[in-house]
């Protein structure tokens, strides 16, 4: 498919990238006034997501034709999962679990409500959308989104497969998961960067939050050193050799699944992704009990944090805000759908004093899958990033087994 974008040299959109993420570093810590009051408002890693997405919406690049995003989703995640994760405190990060899991299964149920009751509420006003039938039909679209939202890409896929779903409602609904799913992540960032003014509002118990970050913070002191070539050289090593290792095994394991369990496409286990990063993060949490924790002092922790901004910056180049003109009606239901999600997540937090990484976590292990969650838990505390990507698995299992569910409910509320 021929382009249009200005750009399409990847060397050249990766340098355009690098040089955005530390325009924003540099700014956010050149004590200028007008940045100083800029980024209280808008944090810096938000920016490092908007800023490429105005790349596409201008026409400058175009996300399609690029392979960035493939690259930073294959590469530096599951390189940036084990790395941030084989230097955790993970006893401590675990113990978080409880919450973390309850925010989790409230996410995936405002989910699977949240589509039927903005379908509902949609129809009241444009009842022409229940209008179309077969393939194409809106809840048809819709359900596709389900799967997304809960699970990831393979739900998706699979979804759009048991349901028969048609082409011109599939690409419209892509459309609608991909910006709608986005500024909700950038909503979480913000909540990311304001954490301790939103848990003072959902009046949240802190505690066993602050102390992994305290203790994280106590470790890298302790052990802190400058880092030599062949620290650095290890931390690399470790991070793609293990990242090696995970395309190794996902390249054995998905397609056996395939052949010997061709209906087990529900559990993701045909996803070549999703063994990468059960991979990754299992290789991080065997490493976080060697001394490959001792890397954290040298550094590693930061070399993570490289790859996580990375990724952020490749995915804020899906992002075309254009795309809201051309099926404005479809934006307003999947506004309306993720309203509902996040609404029922805050009420849930604030009932259990959960603080807002949970809430935050919870939530886009279901919206964003094992590609965005350990980034938003990052943002909070690197430290944090393998809650992400555990409960992001959780979600490819759980994801088309709920968006079928979400499916029929609003099959019926369509009338068909």
């Amino acid at each position: 498919m021929e382009t249009h974008a200005l750009i399409s040299n990847d060397a050249v959109v990766f340098g355009i990238l690098a040089m955005l993420l530390a325009f924003v570093f540099w700014s956010s810590e050149s004590g200028l006034k007008f940045f100083t009051g800029f980024y209280r408002i808008f944090p810096p890693l938000l920016i490092c997501y908007f800023l490429p997405s105005l790349l596409t919406t201008f026409s400058i690049v175009d996300p399609e034709q690029s392979n960035l995003y493939f690259v930073a989703s294959r590469f530096l995640l599951p390189a940036a999962l084990v790395i941030l994760t084989a230097v955790a405190d993970l006893p401590a990060t675990l113990r978080l679990g409880p919450k973390a899991l309850a925010l989790f299964a409230t996410g995936t149920f405002g989910v699977i409500i949240g589509g039927p009751i903005a379908l509902l509420i949609a129809s009241a006003f444009a009842p022409d959308l229940l209008g179309v039938e077969g393939p194409n039909a809106v809840w048809r679209g819709m359900a596709t989104v389900a799967g997304s939202w809960i699970g990831g890409a393979a739900n998706q896929t699979a979804i759009r497969e048991i349901f028969g779903v048609g082409p011109d409602a599939f690409s419209a609904w892509v459309a609608v998961d991909v910006i709608v799913a986005n500024i909700w992540m950038a909503v979480l960032l913000a909540f990311a960067a304001n954490q301790e003014k939103v848990d003072k509002w959902l009046k949240a118990d802190r505690s066993a939050l602050s102390e992994v970050k305290r203790k994280a913070e106590e470790y890298e002191a302790a052990h802190a050193r400058i880092p030599t070539l062949k620290d650095l050289i290890f931390i690399l090593a470790i991070g793609f050799g293990a990242t090696a290792f995970a395309h190794a095994g996902a390249d054995i394991l998905a397609p056996f699944f395939r052949e010997k369990f061709p209906d087990a496409a529900q559990f993701s286990v045909h996803s070549t992704f999703f063994w990468i990063i059960v991979f990754a993060t299992m290789i991080g949490v065997v490493l976080s009990f060697t001394k490959a924790r001792s890397l954290q002092g040298a550094g590693a922790m930061k070399v993570g944090s490289v790859f996580v901004y990375i990724l952020v910056a490749t995915v804020g180049l899906n992002m075309n805000i254009r795309a809201l003109t051309e099926t404005p009606a479809f934006f307003l239901i999947g506004g309306l759908w993720i309203s509902i999600h996040a609404g029922l997540l805050i009420l849930v937090a604030k009932l259990i004093r959960a603080p807002s990484f949970f809430l935050a976590v919870g939530s886009q292990a279901n919206i964003g899958g094992a590609a965005s969650a350990p980034v938003v838990a990052a943002a909070f505390h690197p430290n944090l990033a393998p809650v992400g990507a555990l409960l992001a698995v959780l979600g490819y299992v759980a994801g088309t087994f709920g968006a079928w569910f979400c499916g029929q409910v609003m099959r019926i509320v369509a009338g068909q």
